[in-house]
Protein backbone atom coordinates (compact mmCIF):
# COMPACT_ATOMS: atom_id res chain seq x y z
CA UNK A 1 0.00 0.00 0.00
CA UNK A 2 1.48 3.19 -0.83
CA UNK A 3 2.42 6.07 1.68
CA UNK A 4 -0.46 8.40 1.41
CA UNK A 5 -3.11 5.84 1.21
CA UNK A 6 -1.70 4.67 4.45
CA UNK A 7 -1.93 8.06 5.89
CA UNK A 8 -5.51 8.69 4.48
CA UNK A 9 -6.16 5.78 6.25
CA UNK A 10 -5.19 6.43 9.63
CA UNK A 11 -5.71 10.34 9.49
CA UNK A 12 -9.27 10.12 10.87
CA UNK A 13 -8.63 11.92 14.24
CA UNK A 14 -11.17 14.57 14.68
CA UNK A 15 -8.60 17.81 16.26
CA UNK A 16 -10.16 19.82 19.17
CA UNK A 17 -10.32 22.98 16.59
CA UNK A 18 -13.82 24.54 15.74
CA UNK A 19 -14.12 22.35 12.61
CA UNK A 20 -13.07 19.41 14.61
CA UNK A 21 -15.84 20.04 16.72
CA UNK A 22 -18.42 21.12 13.93
CA UNK A 23 -17.08 17.73 12.57
CA UNK A 24 -18.25 15.55 15.79
CA UNK A 25 -21.36 17.22 16.15
CA UNK A 26 -22.41 16.83 12.29
CA UNK A 27 -21.57 12.92 12.47
CA UNK A 28 -23.87 12.61 15.31
CA UNK A 29 -26.51 14.26 14.05
CA UNK A 30 -25.81 12.18 10.77
CA UNK A 31 -25.81 9.03 12.72
CA UNK A 32 -29.38 9.83 14.52
CA UNK A 33 -30.99 9.86 11.20
CA UNK A 34 -29.13 6.81 10.14
CA UNK A 35 -26.67 7.79 8.14
CA UNK A 36 -22.78 6.68 9.10
CA UNK A 37 -19.72 8.42 8.09
CA UNK A 38 -16.05 8.81 7.63
CA UNK A 39 -13.85 11.96 7.89
CA UNK A 40 -11.69 13.19 4.71
CA UNK A 41 -12.52 11.20 2.17
CA UNK A 42 -10.94 11.62 -1.05
CA UNK A 43 -12.86 11.14 -4.16
CA UNK A 44 -12.40 9.74 -7.59
CA UNK A 45 -11.62 13.80 -9.21
CA UNK A 46 -9.08 14.03 -6.08
CA UNK A 47 -11.08 16.26 -3.84
CA UNK A 48 -11.71 15.64 -0.43
CA UNK A 49 -14.93 15.73 1.39
CA UNK A 50 -14.83 16.99 5.09
CA UNK A 51 -17.58 14.12 5.65
CA UNK A 52 -19.33 11.74 3.84
CA UNK A 53 -22.02 9.45 4.85
CA UNK A 54 -24.05 6.38 4.12
CA UNK A 55 -28.01 6.05 4.96
CA UNK A 56 -30.20 2.97 5.40
CA UNK A 57 -30.50 2.34 1.36
CA UNK A 58 -27.71 3.28 0.39
CA UNK A 59 -27.98 7.11 -0.04
CA UNK A 60 -25.07 9.32 -0.04
CA UNK A 61 -24.58 12.56 1.94
CA UNK A 62 -21.34 14.66 2.07
CA UNK A 63 -21.17 17.94 4.17
CA UNK A 64 -18.24 20.41 3.48
CA UNK A 65 -17.80 21.81 6.99
CA UNK A 66 -16.54 26.09 7.31
CA UNK A 67 -15.35 26.87 10.54
CA UNK A 68 -15.20 30.69 9.43
CA UNK A 69 -16.29 33.15 6.91
CA UNK A 70 -12.90 33.35 5.60
CA UNK A 71 -12.59 29.48 5.30
CA UNK A 72 -15.95 29.74 3.05
CA UNK A 73 -14.63 32.47 1.17
CA UNK A 74 -11.06 31.12 0.64
CA UNK A 75 -12.45 27.32 -0.58
CA UNK A 76 -14.73 27.22 -3.71
CA UNK A 77 -14.24 23.37 -4.29
CA UNK A 78 -17.38 22.71 -2.75
CA UNK A 79 -19.06 22.40 -6.31
CA UNK A 80 -16.70 19.45 -6.82
CA UNK A 81 -18.25 17.20 -4.22
CA UNK A 82 -22.02 16.92 -5.79
CA UNK A 83 -21.26 15.16 -8.72
CA UNK A 84 -20.19 12.19 -5.62
CA UNK A 85 -23.89 12.67 -3.29
CA UNK A 86 -27.54 12.30 -3.51
CA UNK A 87 -27.41 15.22 -0.92
CA UNK A 88 -25.01 17.96 0.05
CA UNK A 89 -24.28 20.01 2.71
CA UNK A 90 -22.40 22.79 4.85
CA UNK A 91 -21.92 22.29 8.41
CA UNK A 92 -21.32 25.71 10.67
CA UNK A 93 -21.54 26.82 13.85
CA UNK A 94 -24.68 29.08 15.20
CA UNK A 95 -22.35 32.37 14.34
CA UNK A 96 -21.49 32.12 10.70
CA UNK A 97 -23.75 34.26 8.47
CA UNK A 98 -25.76 31.96 7.10
CA UNK A 99 -27.13 34.27 4.71
CA UNK A 100 -23.67 33.75 2.63
CA UNK A 101 -24.36 29.73 2.04
CA UNK A 102 -25.76 28.99 -1.19
CA UNK A 103 -29.21 27.77 -1.07
CA UNK A 104 -28.72 24.94 -3.92
CA UNK A 105 -26.91 23.09 -0.93
CA UNK A 106 -28.66 21.85 3.09
CA UNK A 107 -27.58 23.74 5.95
CA UNK A 108 -26.54 22.01 9.30
CA UNK A 109 -25.70 24.06 12.43
CA UNK A 110 -23.76 22.02 14.85
CA UNK A 111 -21.00 22.32 17.86
CA UNK A 112 -19.32 19.70 19.44
CA UNK A 113 -22.00 17.85 21.16
CA UNK A 114 -24.39 17.34 18.40
CA UNK A 115 -26.76 19.35 15.46
CA UNK A 116 -29.51 20.52 13.39
CA UNK A 117 -30.39 20.58 9.45
CA UNK A 118 -31.54 23.83 9.44
CA UNK A 119 -32.36 23.54 5.76
CA UNK A 120 -32.42 20.53 4.04
CA UNK A 121 -30.71 19.28 0.72
CA UNK A 122 -32.52 18.94 -2.39
CA UNK A 123 -31.85 15.61 -3.47
CA UNK A 124 -29.85 15.08 -7.07
CA UNK A 125 -30.02 11.15 -8.07
CA UNK A 126 -26.66 9.37 -8.08
CA UNK A 127 -26.44 6.86 -10.98
CA UNK A 128 -26.21 3.33 -10.41
CA UNK A 129 -22.80 3.16 -10.67
CA UNK A 130 -21.33 5.88 -9.73
CA UNK A 131 -22.91 5.34 -6.14
CA UNK A 132 -21.61 1.56 -6.10
CA UNK A 133 -18.47 3.69 -6.91
CA UNK A 134 -18.23 6.42 -3.70
CA UNK A 135 -19.79 3.26 -1.58
CA UNK A 136 -16.90 0.92 -2.32
CA UNK A 137 -14.57 4.06 -1.58
CA UNK A 138 -15.98 4.90 1.53
CA UNK A 139 -16.09 0.82 2.74
CA UNK A 140 -12.81 0.43 1.92
CA UNK A 141 -11.08 4.03 3.92
CA UNK A 142 -13.66 2.66 6.26
CA UNK A 143 -12.71 -0.65 7.05
CA UNK A 144 -9.04 0.77 6.72
CA UNK A 145 -9.15 2.93 9.62
CA UNK A 146 -10.50 0.38 11.57
CA UNK A 147 -8.21 -2.20 11.10
CA UNK A 148 -5.66 1.06 11.77
CA UNK A 149 -7.49 1.24 14.83
CA UNK A 150 -7.09 -2.32 15.97
CA UNK A 151 -3.50 -2.48 14.68
CA UNK A 152 -2.13 0.51 16.85
CA UNK A 153 0.18 0.06 19.31
CA UNK A 154 0.68 -3.58 19.08
CA UNK A 155 4.58 -4.67 19.30
CA UNK A 156 6.49 -7.91 18.71
CA UNK A 157 7.01 -8.58 21.94
CA UNK A 158 3.68 -8.64 22.99
CA UNK A 159 1.87 -11.35 20.92
CA UNK A 160 1.49 -14.56 22.50
CA UNK A 161 2.36 -17.43 20.33
CA UNK A 162 0.80 -20.36 22.27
Amino acid sequence: MPDSALTELTDASMPQTRAGEIARGTLRLLAGHGYFGVTEMTLANNRRADIAAVGPAGEIAMVEIKSSVADFRADSKWPDYMPFCDRFYFAVMADFPQDLLPEAAGLIVADAFGGAVIREAIPDKLAGARRKAVILRFARLAAGRLQAGQDAGWTAAQVSHT
